[in-house]
């Protein structure tokens, strides 16, 4: 079936249809004013061009030449398509003249669906785009005619494989239930937010990613980007570990963390969470693994001097083609757009390792106009959809207490975690320290006690375990007094 689908032309898309369109059928493409109808069908008749395919652009609202001026803008061929323009021409009003679509016995003119029937007869066209279709349902005055003679067209194209997209505005006084009822395939774009998404609410003959999905207008079009289908994927657990490199560290998690699980390393700011996760990323590096890191906080430039002030040398990994770092900004991204771009590194990269730094500026930054509890499901797929393909993620997470009652996170994502590192600082003689422990670990034991942990310019220091100290965990810990016999 998937070498059969014809492709629409727009990246993102073609993986909701799962391969494409059916050929030779109906489709409805339904929203508002600038939602991007037209745009969106001018990339489905373009992509025609790569298999040498007769197409066919239908006008019955906007000039073709300001059309085509539009088009240009995007690098659209659009030369390459041949066009029919049946909106109504300058002198409509200066002649009184009127349309009529099927009836030609009392018009001077040729009806409307002649014109278009005798120009697919001529061409013998693969794809129509027709847009303003609903249009023609102010000039007739029976619907059930109009509905029976719509269905008549459609037999005909059929007759030459043509494959149809139809548009409908949203929002007019016009009312297109009866298209939907006849259509294959409904497409729905939609401006709500601040955001354009795009929905297939109906498919004959095809599953398809269900949703919405965000969609974007780019320098050459249309992209979109699929939201991660909720799948059980086969997730194989792996005996290979990953080090720090910090021996003291690698010593508190046996050995390392395994391969293809998703590791929180969590704590207050400042504290040393990014450092912790860069040491693991450089270490996977050196040793031959791709990773990538995704910093929401922190500049590229500000990440470059930091780590290299603390012995842990980013740049030359960049250099050595072993990393990859890619600063995300809330007001380029979405949600869904961070994971299509998450997967497509990993899938074309050959990403083995990702570093998302962190998770709560990603609910900081993306929570404004997405609920909280569908980011949250969306993290879980994406690491699932990470695990399933054998990448390691790490993520950072700052909590807002500096001392004081202990918690993992801010933001009930502790679950998401196969391994959770926790630093925090302690009060100790007058001083403010910090320390490191290991609070959970899936696929092995652990050390269940904390270190001390300092960052030098040589790089992460850890120490011996605090045996001699209760109340850690509450930020302000006590030293215990050596009795008689006790060592």
């Amino acid at each position: 079936m998937e070498k059969n689908l014809l492709k629409t032309g727009i990246i993102g898309f073609d993986e909701i249809l799962e391969g494409g369109l059916i050929p030779a059928r109906f489709y409805l493409i339904r929203g508002g004013p600038g939602t991007g109808k037209t745009t969106l069908g001018i990339h489905f008749l373009v992509e025609g061009l790569k298999n040498n395919e007769k197409l066919l652009f239908v006008s019955m609202t906007e000039d073709v030449e300001k059309i085509k001026e539009n088009g240009n803008k995007f690098g659209f061929p659009m030369d390459e398509i041949t066009f029919l323009d049946l909106s109504p021409k300058s002198d409509f009003f200066v002649n009184n003249k009127d349309y009529d679509i099927f009836s030609s016995s009392e018009m001077e003119e040729d009806p409307i669906i002649e014109k278009l029937t005798s120009m697919i007869e001529n061409i013998n066209t693969d794809r129509i785009f027709f847009d303003g279709f609903t249009q023609l349902k102010y000039l007739s005055s029976d619907n059930f005619k109009f509905r029976k003679q719509i269905l008549s067209f459609a037999q005909f194209a059929k007759k030459y494989d043509s494959t149809i997209l139809l548009t409908s505005e949203v929002g007019t006084s016009i009312n297109d239930d009866d298209l939907q009822f006849m259509v294959d395939g409904i497409i729905n774009l939609n401006y709500e937010n601040l955001e354009n998404t795009l929905e297939v609410s109906k498919y004959r003959g095809s599953s398809f990613n269900k949703g919405k999905h965000t969609m974007k207008f780019k320098n050459s079009g249309i992209e979109i980007y699929p939201k991660l289908k909720v799948s059980n994927y086969d997730i194989t657990p792996t005996k290979s570990k990953i080090a720090s490199g910090i021996p003291e560290i690698d010593k508190m998690l046996s050995g390392g963390i395994e391969e293809g699980t998703t590791t929180m390393i969590t704590g207050p700011s400042g504290v040393g969470k990014t450092t912790l996760g860069t040491q693991f990323v450089k270490n996977s590096a050196e040793k031959g693994k791709k990773a990538i890191i995704y910093t929401f906080e922190e500049s590229y430039k500000t990440l470059m001097d930091r780590s290299k002030a603390i012995n842990i040398p980013l740049e030359k990994l960049i250099d050595n083609n072993k990393l990859l770092v890619k600063k995300v900004s809330p007001f380029e991204y979405t949600p869904d757009e961070f994971s299509y771009t998450v997967r497509n590194d990993v899938n074309y990269q050959g990403t083995s390792i990702v570093l998302i730094d962190s998770i709560s500026s990603y609910f900081l930054s993306f929570n404004k106009s997405h609920e909280e509890i569908n980011m949250v499901r969306g993290l879980h797929t994406l690491f699932d959809y990470l695990k399933s393909k054998g990448v390691t993620v790490l993520m950072t997470n700052e909590i807002k207490n500096i001392t004081g009652e202990f918690r993992v996170t801010s933001t009930d994502t502790s679950y998401l975690a196969d391994n959770i590192i926790f630093l925090r600082y302690l009060e100790m003689n007058g001083k403010l320290e910090k320390a490191i422990g290991v609070l959970k670990k899936r696929m092995s034991d652990f050390e269940n006690t904390m270190r001390r942990y300092r960052i030098t310019s040589e790089g992460i220091n850890v120490g011996e375990p605090l045996n001699n100290m209760r109340g850690i965990l509450t930020g302000n810990p006590e030293f215990l007094d050596e009795r008689p016999g006790e060592k």
